[in-house]
This record gives C-alpha cells, sequence and structure tokens, in this order.
C-alpha cells in the first residue's frame, strides 16, 4: 500500500507556536493570587439564576462597563463627580490628586480582576475607577447623611432606585477593589469633617437591600475596622462572627452531605424539634442542643436577600481565601428543605419568612443554590451540627420514643383515646385482682 507523502505546513506551525506564548485572558494567570478577588461568575451557578448577577441599574468596574441598559446611572456618575469637586475647592483638591493617586494604584487594580481587562488603557482605567468609585463615595456620604442632598435630587427621591442601586453594589462581578474605595473616601471628605470610617457608611447603604435583625449600633462597632476585598466581601464578613473558628478548604475529601441529614419532616419524626434561633447576629449561627433541638435563626426569603446569598457563593467558590459558610449553609438547608411539607414546617416556626410566594419556590431556591458547588462537609462549619443531628436520628431509642409520643399524644382526641384504654385496662386487672384475691382469702 503506497503511503501518502506528509506535507509540513510551516505557516501553520508557526502559529501554532505564536498562540502558545499568548497569556489567557479570560481567566488570567494572576486569578490564584489572593490579591485577586473580583471574579466572573461560574457557569454552573450562573445558569440557574442568571437575574441575581447581573447589575439592574449601574455597572461598578469593568465587567460591565458602557453596557446600553445601565447608561442611565452613567450620566449621574458625571454629576456626582462634579458635585464632588465643587465641595473641595476650598481645600485646593482637584481632579489632578484622585488621577495621581489612583495611577499608582493600576497594577494592583488590574491584579483583582480575575479576567484580563486590558481592552482598558491607563487613561480610561483610571477614569473608571474615579468615576464609579466617587459615585459610590457620595452616595454613601448622603444616606449616612454626611453630605446634605439636592432635595430635588431623582436618585434619593424615586425610592426603586435606591434599592436597586444597593442590590447592584453587591453582585460579584460589579465591584472595584476597596482599597481604591478608601484611598477616593480620604481625598473626597475634607479632613475638617468627623466622618465615621468607610465601613460603616457601606453597612448603613446595604440596609436597604438586606435587612438584618441585629442593633445596628453593635454592628458597626463590631465591624468597623474589618479588611475586605470589596464591597461584597466585606459585608459578607459581617454575617460571619469574628470569634467563630473558620472553615478551610478541602474539597478533595467530598462526601455527599445528604447521607447525613435528613429533611425536617423525617427528623421530626424521630423527635428531633426544629425551632427558631433568637437573638443571634446572624441566620448563619446554627446549633443543635443535646435535648434534640435544632435552633435555626430566621431568613426572610425574597429577591434582594437570595441574590446577596447566591452572590457571596459565586465569592466563596471562586476565591479560595475565603471560608464557605454560606455555602455551607444553603447545603446544610438544602438537606431540610425536601418538600413543601419541609419549607411549611419552618415557616410555621418561623424561621422561614417568605416573600417569594410560595413554599415551592423555597424548596427550588435551597435545592438550586446548594447544586454543583464545591462543599465538604468535614471542613464546614457546620460539620458538628451535621453529625449532632445525625448520631441523634439514629439513635433508636429517639426514634421509639417519638414514635410512642407521635401515636399516642399526637393529638388531643388520641391522647383520650389512649387514656381512656389505660383506665378500662387498670380497672379491669384492678378486678381480676380482687376476684382471686377473694378466691384464696374469702371473707370469715
Amino acid at each position: 500500500m503506497e503511503e501518502t507523502e506528509f506535507i509540513v505546513d510551516l505557516e501553520l506551525l508557526s502559529s501554532m507556536q505564536e498562540r502558545t506564548k499568548k497569556q489567557p485572558k479570560l481567566l488570567t494567570s494572576s486569578a490564584a493570587q489572593r490579591r485577586c478577588s473580583i471574579f466572573r461568575v461560574p457557569q454552573n451557578i450562573k445558569k440557574l439564576h442568571p437575574r441575581s448577577f447581573i447589575p439592574e441599574i449601574v455597572s461598578i468596574g469593568p465587567y460591565y462597563h458602557g453596557e446600553q441598559h445601565l447608561q442611565m446611572i452613567q450620566e449621574h456618575k458625571w454629576r456626582f463627580l462634579g458635585i464632588i469637586l465643587h465641595r473641595l475647592k476650598d481645600f485646593n483638591i482637584d481632579l489632578s490628586n484622585f488621577f495621581k493617586e489612583i495611577s499608582i494604584q493600576e497594577e494592583e487594580i488590574r491584579a483583582c480582576y480575575s479576567e484580563n481587562i486590558d481592552r482598558y488603557n491607563t487613561r480610561e482605567l483610571i477614569q473608571m475607577m474615579i468615576l464609579d468609585g466617587c459615585f459610590i463615595i457620595e452616595l454613601l456620604c448622603v444616606v449616612e447623611k454626611i453630605i446634605n442632598p439636592n432635595p430635588n435630587d431623582p436618585i434619593f427621591n424615586l425610592p426603586w432606585i435606591l434599592t436597586s442601586l444597593t442590590r447592584d453594589l453587591l453582585r460579584l462581578e460589579n465591584q472595584i477593589p476597596f482599597f481604591v474605595l478608601q484611598s477616593l473616601y480620604k481625598l473626597s471628605i475634607p479632613e475638617s469633617m468627623d466622618v465615621p470610617p468607610l465601613q460603616e457608611l457601606i453597612l448603613e447603604l446595604c440596609k436597604y437591600s438586606v435587612a438584618r435583625s441585629i442593633d445596628e449600633i453593635q454592628l458597626r462597632r463590631k465591624y468597623r475596622n474589618i479588611e475586605a476585598e470589596h464591597i461584597l466581601d466585606f459585608y459578607r464578613s459581617t454575617f460571619i462572627p469574628l470569634s467563630e473558628k473558620q472553615d478551610t478548604d478541602a474539597s478533595s475529601k467530598y462526601r455527599d452531605p445528604f447521607e447525613l441529614i435528613q429533611p425536617v419532616e423525617k427528623l421530626r419524626e424521630a423527635g428531633i424539634k426544629v425551632e427558631e434561633r433568637k437573638g443571634s447576629e446572624s441566620f448563619l449561627d446554627i446549633k443543635f442542643r443535646e435535648d434534640g433541638v435544632l435552633e435555626i435563626p430566621r431568613l426572610v426569603t425574597d429577591d434582594m436577600m437570595s441574590s446577596f446569598i447566591l452572590n457571596c457563593i459565586a465569592l466563596e467558590q471562586s476565591y479560595k481565601h475565603r471560608t464557605k459558610h454560606f455555602t455551607s449553609y444553603v447545603v446544610f438547608m438544602g438537606c431540610l428543605i425536601n418538600t413543601v411539607v419541609d419549607a411549611g414546617c419552618l415557616r410555621d416556626e418561623k424561621i422561614i419568612e417568605n416573600f417569594f410566594g410560595t413554599d415551592e419556590q423555597v424548596v427550588k431556591f435551597f435545592n438550586e443554590a446548594g447544586r454543583d458547588v464545591t462543599f465538604d462537609i468535614e471542613e464546614t462549619y457546620l460539620s458538628e451540627v451535621f453529625k449532632d443531628v445525625d448520631n441523634y436520628y439514629r439513635n433508636v431509642w429517639h426514634v421509639r420514643w417519638a414514635e410512642f409520643k407521635y401515636n399516642y399524644f399526637g393529638s388531643p382526641w388520641i391522647f383520650l383515646s389512649a387514656f381512656v384504654a389505660f383506665f378500662l385496662l387498670l380497672l379491669t386487672i384492678l378486678q381480676s385482682f380482687f376476684s382471686v384475691y377473694s378466691y384464696f382469702s374469702p371473707p370469715n
């Protein structure tokens, strides 16, 4: 058989050789470094809830810069910058001071993004950081009443705008580095003004989209100096107690959590009570008591809270230098909520305050949020709760006692019937006893 002669395409080989020298752009080589903290949301998470990750009204940073549907607020960014510059005139601070301050941070800024942003040259990137950062700073100052706004400013007079803005500031793909915000904050607020730390302003703003039940003064004092990579990272950290032991990433030892904890309905059948944990500073603070009571803080389920939780999960799945508290929480709740009956039980106990509309939507959210995520039951902050609940559930005496209580004390009518039956049985036994006694010990 005659062999076909292979002709080497030198041009193709040269092209391939050159291609090997190019660095990836969609996921840069620096994406695994600690300073890189602003990521594109993983597709396995984004495909389930795409609306939770795409900004609705404002673009912050390079990923959504220039999008047509975000141009309304883009115009107001320039207006806000003008207000700040006008306020700083008497302090000899102008736009050049902002450019000098941010330009020395350019390399560090670029390293914060997992996607290559070289499509923006130095001037464009610095302008973007100043424009976006000053917009956020002015927004924070007005909300905290450090600055008195124009009473006719539409941003603060149309209620839906502020809520939408806050939600957009808590999206992973819509961030700028925290150190940029801190630099701009120092420049834009005159030294003569007594102002709170930037972190306190962010806490005040974020309450417009994510409700908190904890005392706000306590919250501010506790987290006023916490370090963070960006706004989402900071606000996420305020839900994690500072004194709590942190879980670590150990995805190589994956175990299926559904083998370790049962849904609410089955836990209740085994005698485990599920109750609201009151007085907790975070819905993450789940505890299991030795007497078989699983305490879970209340969670308000609505579009804003679900968006925040999903973006925190996306951050935890992308940034290895953060714990997986939110991931662990949704996996745990996904185990508990398997059916609408489970969701209804948690709603009745006031653990879930459902603004989704139906119990079916609560079930869908938790089961989808915990799907295809990296999670290790041995390393999660809830590992002891998982194990203790499972051990209690598998204890045969707990199960039998729970079945007895359910069968005989499940309702007043069942209890009354059981009591009457027991009373009749007791009378029968007494009658039999006295009959036998009178036979063997007849009266004189």
